[in-house]
């Protein structure tokens, strides 16, 4: 892309005293008459470029400007890089580990051993994640649409949408833009989303408006509970609640208490606990997670047709 090298070269002219034309069209792997219209859109962005014909001739920054070349910090830069690196660890292209090798920076020294932030946003699922995020990317540099089947507590519906960005926020990604359904803008988990294919139809002509990051949706009010965990799992409870809440009894259980908004997501986290969680109060939650249990149980109690 125009904009990644173009940042890149002027990186490599803050870097360096000098560099040739023909050294940044290897480097980039473009033409020498690329590297030239390169440089006057560097000129138009208002960076003085200086380029010297023969010899020892080359391209560099004016030097009254490169006395203040740093722009960011060198704990900007790094902070800039861990991000890159982190959204590379979602990307199954390694375009930004790409685009850091055009920063002049090696993969080695892209993240020093003795920097503090080291960022992977990669999950068990990052794979179909990653190609998720490729072909929505792609849609959005051809100016396409979407479409796809969207899974809902409502149901599954099909969508075509047309994309505007990309969002990773609330830890997890979703795809932003108006969907021809709904008549709005939409907010998409892509968890949720199967069958994605870009549609070859151009989007419309209509300004994208801002995206403003909303907080979680309101819920219910949040309900104080208090679950007991075997020491066994102490590590688990360690990163599903973190140990702020925790309490160590005499016997090595653990107390958790935590205030939770949506007691069913409760109940699926405590279910996968097995045998070693159990909700001591309030005696209602306890009892509608009994009854939770029941229903289970009754699922395991009748014929199952078999196979």
């Amino acid at each position: 892309m125009k904009l990644d090298r173009l940042i890149g070269i002027l990186s490599v002219l803050l870097q360096r005293e000098q560099v040739t034309a023909f050294e940044l069209a290897e480097k980039f792997e473009v033409s020498h008459r690329t590297i030239l219209r390169d440089m006057d859109a560097l000129c138009c962005a208002g960076i003085p470029i200086v380029t010297e014909k023969g010899r020892n001739g080359g391209i560099r920054i004016m030097e009254g400007y490169k006395l203040d070349k740093t722009v960011l910090l060198q704990s900007e830069m790094q902070a800039i890089l861990a991000g890159l690196q982190s959204l590379d660890s979602i990307s199954g292209t390694h375009r930004y580990r790409q685009l850091m090798e055009k920063l002049s920076v090696s993969t080695a020294k892209t993240i020093p051993a003795e920097h503090p932030v080291l960022i992977d946003l990669s999950a068990w699922d990052s794979g179909a994640i990653s190609q998720k995020i490729e072909q929505i990317q792609a849609a959005m540099e051809q100016n396409h649409k979407i479409s796809f089947s969207y899974s809902a507590p409502s149901g599954t519906t099909s969508r075509k949408i047309e994309p505007y960005h990309l969002i990773f926020q609330w830890g997890h990604w979703y795809v932003w833009g108006y969907c021809h359904l709904r008549q709005d803008d939409r907010l998409f988990k892509l968890t949720r989303i199967t069958d994605l294919q870009i549609v070859p139809e151009q989007r419309a002509a209509r300004s994208v408006p801002a995206y403003t990051p909303d907080p979680m949706p309101p819920e219910k009010p949040a309900v104080p509970v208090l679950v007991r965990f075997s020491a066994a799992v102490k590590w688990r409870v360690m990163d599903d609640f973190g140990t702020e809440v925790l309490q160590t009894e005499p016997d090595g259980s653990l107390l958790v208490s935590v205030s939770w908004k949506n007691l069913q997501a409760l109940y699926w986290r405590l279910l996968a606990y097995g045998e070693q969680a159990e909700i001591l109060a309030p005696s209602e939650v306890r009892a509608d997670f009994v009854e939770t249990l029941r229903k289970i149980l009754q699922k395991y109690e009748e014929p199952s047709g078999g196979f």
